[in-house]
């Protein structure tokens, strides 16, 4: 699955069906998505969070030789998804450990997914969704755990549609504010 066009219904109001291109994310891409990472993490948590815990995680998380060093990774899977060419989207699954409360033989993490606001409820994040369940087959897993801050009720409700549920909670740390975030998961059946 290294690259896909999709065809999507539009949103309200929107002129028509949208390419959708994902693709796997090369060394070559690590600029423009530490850019993107930063700033849609930004526009999404900073009317939430103390601006320099908000920063100093991001001056960290989103640099391009950091976003370099994780698609070179063989534990990390990155897709980015274009419309029509713009970069609307990322996810990135990453193997290791789970947390306490992942019941699972081979589990999985969906570590990050972002779609760019323009873009919510118009079938991106849904498409996306997809990528991940195949690269988590691909990789034999039989779960996909994620964690979601636990005031970001959009993302849980999108979480949910998915057929994620809740099972624990953890704490991540954004800059020095320690936060809880939920734990989901979501077992992977026969052609789940």
């Amino acid at each position: 699955m290294d690259s896909t066009d999709t065809p999507s219904a539009a949103g309200a109001g929107a002129p028509g069906p949208l390419r959708m291109t994902v693709r796997r994310g090369t060394a070559a891409d690590a600029p423009a998505l530490a850019a993107f990472g930063w700033r849609v993490f930004f526009e999404t948590f900073a009317p939430d969070n103390d601006e320099t815990d908000l920063k100093a995680y991001l001056d960290a998380a989103y640099t391009p030789d950091r976003q370099a060093a994780e698609m070179a990774d063989p534990a990390i899977d990155t897709w980015l998804l274009e419309v029509d060419g713009v970069l609307a989207a990322f996810t990135q699954l990453k193997a290791g450990a789970p947390p306490e409360g992942v019941a699972a033989t081979r589990p999985i993490e969906l570590w990050r997914f972002y779609v760019d606001r323009p873009w919510h409820g118009r079938g991106v994040a849904a498409t996306l969704m997809q990528t991940v369940e195949h690269t988590a087959r691909a990789r034999s897993a039989d779960t996909i755990w994620l964690g979601v801050w636990e005031r970001n009720v959009r993302a849980q409700a999108f979480y949910r549609r998915q057929g994620f549920t809740v099972a624990g909670a953890h704490i991540f740390v954004l800059g020095s504010d320690p936060q809880r975030d939920l734990i989901m998961t979501k077992v992977l059946g026969p052609g789940s």
